[in-house]
């Protein structure tokens, strides 16, 4: 099989997209599918105002024809709804191709947290991406619930994995700093819709540890002078510091999945959270975590859980696993659709 993957997030970005694309094509090549990426770096790009970890690139539809010409895949997935998204989704349907999109990212409600966007605008925008491709591949039943309740439709599951040889309880003794306890972590992008004001407000004993740089790293850096922030760290660095704090803090409401959680849990970390999708559908009725509308009371609570839970919880997360439901969503997505729905 030949898979072309067009996306408009890719390396050097550091975030869960390009994560989710980079184990899953490392996991498709391994089952001897072939993969050809459609990215930023093939194109004349600039960095995004504002956000400039985020290129913005310029597609030749010329040169992605010739790309998907000469690859002949039989299929082709769409991981984004940036400038190559849509590209090749008008190739697709100007040559009759079938093709598959996922939703990775809560892109209205990101907007709106910048500029007075209704949502209902740019659901509209994304409904016409989305529903011209054969499915729509969706991480958690919560999303799933809520495009479907949009008008989203033919939504197929492809969940999330972690890296467990690499992410382990064990890889804190690797780390040599110490700062006072307890250790409340936070790893992720600093921006407005991470909603970090809800953890870096609150009144907790300790420390508080911030990965991750954006947008609004200065900013809060300013604000927050007690709390500790690292910066950016590699995703091979992260592990140590996941194994070595006490809590992971979570306030986003909304993420899609946030495979930051799964990190945190496959070393052993419970994790603090807002009731929103994300942290619903990955800690759930667990025992791993506690979700709540108090998120200091959550992260005071969630000091007390035992992080064997964290960990045997993370193990149902794997890439395997996700990359099987990718090809399955595939395979099903060329199947006539009386044959679909019999599938389904």
């Amino acid at each position: 099989m030949k898979v072309v993957i067009a996306t408009d997030a890719w390396a050097p970005q550091i975030n869960g997209v390009v994560q989710t694309l980079g184990f899953t094509i490392g996991e498709l090549n391994r089952r001897g599918v072939e993969t050809r990426v459609v990215s930023p770096d093939l194109f004349p790009h600039m960095p995004m105002p504002g956000y400039p970890e985020i290129s913005l690139a310029w597609p030749s539809q010329s040169a992605i024809r010739d790309l998907i010409t000469t690859f002949r895949p039989d299929h082709i997935h769409i991981a984004t709804e940036g400038p190559i998204g849509w590209a090749v989704r008008h190739i697709c349907l100007s040559e009759g191709r079938l093709f598959t999109t996922s939703y990775h990212t809560r892109f209205p409600e990101y907007l709106r947290a910048r500029l007075p966007v209704p949502l209902e605008l740019s659901y509209r925008a994304l409904r016409r991406f989305h529903n011209a491709g054969q499915g729509i591949m969706v991480a958690t039943p919560s999303i799933e619930q809520e495009l479907r309740a949009r008008g989203f439709q033919n939504t197929m599951r492809w969940s999330r994995g972690v890296d467990l040889d690499g992410f382990h309880p064990a890889a804190d003794e690797t780390l040599a700093i110490s700062w006072p306890r307890p250790i409340f972590l936070y790893v992720g992008r600093l921006a407005p819709e991470k909603n970090l004001d809800a953890f870096l407000s609150l009144a907790l004993p300790g420390t508080k540890l911030v990965i991750g740089d954006g947008p609004a790293g200065e900013e809060l850096r300013t604000r927050y002078p007690e709390a500790v922030f690292l910066g950016a760290r590699s995703h091979a660095a992260l592990p140590p510091y996941y194994a070595h704090a006490d809590v992971f803090v979570f306030p986003s409401r909304t993420d899609t999945f946030g495979l930051v959680l799964i990190e945190a849990l496959a070393c052993g970390l419970p994790v603090a959270a807002f009731p929103a999708p994300g942290p619903q559908d990955v800690v759930g009725g667990s025992g791993c975590g506690i979700i709540s509308g108090d998120l200091r009371a959550a992260a005071l609570a969630a000091l007390r859980i035992d992080r064997n839970l964290c960990r045997r919880q993370a193990e149902s997360f794997t890439w395997e696993r996700a990359t099987t439901q990718f090809l399955a969503n595939v395979r099903q997505s060329h199947l006539q659709p009386r044959e679909r729905a019999r599938a389904a």
